[in-house]
């Protein structure tokens, strides 16, 4: 698969998957970099992202997520987990429907920036 030609070099690669189907999910190691958390219920589905005594993610990784169920998903973060988005729930922001998708990106340790297609 091709995913884009950049000063006459192509990039090829692809993305992991991480299938959740349950009402919670807190982010591991694992979930950074070229990995997509789809989340997947007919409920409401709550994703915590832990602090950084937790899980040392390095400053920078990209944790990707997407809401493939009926459920909409509201990321938050561990106590001492700061996080900013958009909008009314920006310390707790949600997907707007489903198939949104969106990104949490580490700016500090417990510091997290949240963007996406969010409500």
């Amino acid at each position: 698969m091709s995913l884009a030609v950049i000063n006459g070099t192509t990039l090829t690669g692809s993305v992991g998957i991480n299938a959740q189907t349950g009402t919670t999910y807190t982010f591991v190691a694992a979930d950074g970099g070229n990995t997509v958390v789809t989340l997947s219920n007919a409920s409401a589905i709550a994703v915590t992202i832990p602090t950084n005594a937790t899980t040392a993610f390095p400053v920078g990784t990209v944790l990707n997520f997407a809401q493939t169920g009926a459920g909409q998903v509201t990321v938050s973060g561990a106590s001492g987990v700061t996080l900013t988005s958009i909008g009314a729930t920006a310390a707790t922001p949600k997907t707007r429907v489903q198939y949104s998708a969106g990104s949490a990106i580490q700016t500090s340790a417990n510091n997290w920036l949240v963007i996406g297609d969010l409500a």
